[in-house]
C-alpha cells in the first residue's frame, strides 16, 4: 500500500486514475486536460493523479520535440497543482533531474528503458517521493524485484510497478496481464499503462501504434485487478507533439473510465 495525501494505492482500494498529456506542450493545453480530467473524475468519484513529462528524452528521432525547457514545463506543471489542488507525475531521466523535478511533483516516474539505471533509481528513492517503475520492454515482470529493491534500498518503500507492454519481435509490443499478479507478488501496488502498450515502436521516424486497443487492454488489466490505471489523454491526440499515435482522445476518457470502475468495483466488491 503507497499513500498519497488522501489517495491509496493498493491493499484492495480503488483504482487511482494517473493521465494526462504524453508531454508539456503549452499550457493552454494543459490547463485544459487538468481541468477537464478533474471535472470528470470529481464526477465519477475516482481519484486522480495529473501526469505530463516535462520533458522527452528519448525520441525516436533528432527532431522530434523534446519539450518547452526544463524550468518552464516544470513551472506549468507548478501551476496545475496550484490551480486545481491536484498532485502530479512526472518523467525523470537522470540522477541530476531529480531534485529540481522532485521539488514540484508527488510522483517520479522511471522510464521503461531507464529501469536499471542505479544512480537514477537511487537518486529518486532518496527523495522520499513515490516511485513509478515502469518495467523495461525488455524485463520479465519477476526482474523487476532488482529496480524496486534500489529505491527501496534507500529506505523509500513508496513504490509502484507499472506494466507497459513487452518486445515479442520488430516494431510491436505485447501485454501478458500475468505480469501484473507477478509484480503485485513482489509487495507493490501495480499500475498498467494502457496507452504506451499499443505503441507500435520507431515506425519510420516515429512511434506508430493501435490506440483501438487501448480500452480493451484497460479492461482485461482491471479485471485482472490494478491499483492504479495510466492512461496518456489529450485533446486533439492526432496533433499531439509526442505520442500521437497512441494516446487516448479525451472526448473518450468518460465512457472509458465508467466502464473501468463498474469492472474494478466487481473485481474488489466494495460498494
Amino acid at each position: 500500500m503507497v499513500k498519497l495525501n488522501n489517495i491509496v494505492f493498493g491493499a484492495n482500494n480503488p483504482f487511482v486514475l494517473i493521465a494526462g498529456p504524453c508531454v508539456v506542450e503549452n499550457k493552454k493545453i494543459t490547463f485544459e486536460t487538468a481541468a477537464a480530467i478533474k471535472e470528470i473524475t470529481q464526477e465519477l468519484n475516482i481519484p486522480y493523479v495529473f501526469k505530463s513529462s516535462y520533458k522527452k528524452a528519448n525520441r525516436t528521432d533528432i527532431n522530434s520535440f523534446t519539450g518547452l525547457g526544463d524550468e518552464e514545463a516544470l513551472e506549468i506543471l507548478a501551476e496545475v497543482k496550484k490551480e486545481f489542488g491536484l498532485p502530479l507525475l512526472t518523467d525523470v531521466h537522470t540522477a541530476e533531474e531529480v531534485e529540481a523535478a522532485a521539488k514540484v511533483v508527488d510522483i517520479l516516474q522511471i522510464p521503461a528503458f531507464l529501469c536499471r539505471q542505479t544512480d537514477l533509481l537511487i537518486a529518486a528513492g532518496k527523495t522520499g517521493k513515490i516511485v513509478n517503475v515502469k518495467k523495461g520492454q525488455f524485463l520479465a515482470p519477476e526482474d523487476m524485484k532488482h529496480a524496486a529493491g534500489k529505491v527501496a534500498s534507500t529506505g523509500n518503500e513508496n513504490i509502484l510497478l507499472c506494466e507497459r507492454g513487452t518486445t515479442f519481435g520488430y516494431h510491436n509490443l505485447i501485454v501478458d496481464m500475468r505480469s501484473l499478479v507477478v509484480m503485485r507478488e513482489l509487495g507493490y501496488p501495480v499500475v498498467m499503462d494502457a496507452t504506451h502498450s499499443v505503441q507500435i515502436p520507431s515506425q519510420g521516424d516515429f512511434s506508430g501504434g493501435q490506440p483501438k486497443f487501448i480500452a480493451p487492454l484497460a479492461k482485461a488489466a482491471a479485471a485482472v485487478g490494478i491499483d492504479s490505471l495510466f492512461l496518456e489523454v489529450h485533446p486533439n491526440p492526432k496533433e499531439a507533439l509526442s505520442d500521437a499515435a497512441s494516446q487516448l482522445a479525451l472526448a473518450d476518457l468518460k465512457d472509458l473510465l465508467i466502464e473501468i470502475k463498474s469492472i474494478d468495483k466487481a473485481v474488489k466488491k466494495y460498494n
